[in-house]
């Protein structure tokens, strides 16, 4: 008797069922990123601070060119008085589209390990007994030298991997950032490596605006005290506008001029925000610090690093992150809540762990998987055993 054999699926449906296993990477990514047109910009999750920040820029030039620029047109011959909006104009286009490059492109993002590294000298899982608390963590800190002076570098349990120098985990965004300077409320993104330059002339620039929209406010009112020979309060009574914009720009340029100031000095000395405040490097040598020449060049002429992840590119979707033991031990994977960050103030529980992954089991199989191999292949039964006896006495 014949057996029937399965048909095989022909190449075309391999290929459909394959593309439905694929994802692009924005939408698998675990950090509180927001992405647009299919990944191709990149904000922070506070985005919506952005369009408040255009309207700062954009409303008060838009009053001196109709209250201000508009009526100084007739005052000045030939094309002079078009060239004073035409100027405002132009200067708030450019601040715009470099608010927008600061916060619509990737800061720097580093991207996370899959699992954590291999600590220094394993030699495969060690025998558990009973009364041993097996080691959860890799080493927190590691030495590296940069330019001949000793560094240290954290590991990150978010995103499991050693932090290169410069870079830093923001709490915000839930990423590593490579030369992390500051998470910016204003532009709803972090400031990194990939975008730092353009948040240094967007903050210029902006302090230059508000200079030529608070110089031609006083010109328009000499103006008027010169046509209507008049004191200057009766002036400033006939353009309110005026005295709008003259309070408006002296108040923000403190804001935006000293924080072009200060990053000024930042570049200077290469350094950013966050280690001017951590590492207080005027108190401690700076082993980034090439001389002021060399720190701006650094900054303004050295070519933009490229993206170290492809938001666009095509990914296998994966239906649960296993947990993976670690010399004796188990990191587990990261869901938004890190077991025993450090950082956080966190400490590792045992019963904590047990919990969250066989919360986890439990989703995916609705029943008791635990004790599966399929489930947990890494995870011996006496591991486990040992880890309930262990919570057990905990709770």
């Amino acid at each position: 008797m014949n057996r029937l054999q399965r048909p095989t699926p022909d190449s075309a449906d391999e290929a459909n069922h394959a593309s439905d296993d694929l994802i692009r990477t924005y939408k698998a990514w675990k950090g509180s990123n927001i992405f647009v047109l299919g990944g191709r910009l990149i904000f922070g999750p506070d985005v919506r601070s952005l369009f408040f920040t255009i309207i700062l820029v954009a409303a008060p030039v838009a009053v001196f060119c109709v209250f201000v620029a508009r009526k100084l047109t007739d005052e000045f011959p030939h094309h002079l008085g078009i060239s004073i909006m035409a100027v405002a104009v132009v200067l708030t286009l450019c601040d715009i589209m470099l608010l927008l490059l600061t916060s619509g492109r990737d800061p720097g993002i580093i991207p996370r390990n899959p699992h954590p590294p291999e600590p220094e000298g394993f030699e495969g899982i060690t025998e558990i007994r009973p009364g041993l608390t097996p080691p959860l963590r890799l080493p927190r800190t590691k030495d590296v030298i940069v330019n001949g002076i000793t560094v240290k570098i954290k590991y990150c349990d978010t995103c499991m991997l050693y932090r290169p120098p410069r870079c830093s985990h923001c709490s915000i965004c839930n990423n590593c950032v490579d030369r992390f300077d500051h998470h910016c409320p204003w532009v709803g993104q972090c400031i990194g490596v990939r975008n730092y330059r353009f948040f240094f002339m967007f903050v210029f620039l902006t302090t230059l605006i508000c200079l030529y929209v608070h110089g031609l406010s006083w010109v328009y009112i000499t103006r008027i005290m010169d046509d209507e020979e008049t004191t200057i309060w009766k002036a400033m009574t006939k353009t309110p506008a005026s005295i709008v914009l003259l309070i408006y720009t002296f108040i923000s340029v403190w804001f935006v001029g000293g924080l072009t100031v200060f990053h000024f000095y930042l570049i200077s000395t290469n350094q950013s925000t966050y280690e001017n405040f951590r590492y207080r490097y005027d108190r401690r040598e700076n082993p980034y610090n090439k001389g002021f020449i060399q720190n701006f060049m650094e900054i303004f002429c050295a070519g933009i690093p490229p993206s170290k992840t492809n938001f666009r590119a095509k990914i296998p979707m994966e239906h649960a992150i296993l947990p993976r033991t670690v010399n004796g031990g188990f990191i587990s994977p990261n869901k938004g809540k890190d077991i025993g960050d450090v950082e956080m103030g966190k400490k590792p529980v045992w019963a904590e762990a047990l919990r969250e992954i066989s919360g986890d089991e439990e989703q995916r199989s609705g029943e008791d998987g635990f004790y599966k191999e399929n489930l947990l292949p890494d995870v011996s039964p006496d591991l486990i055993r040992f880890l309930q006896r262990a919570s057990s006495e905990t709770l």
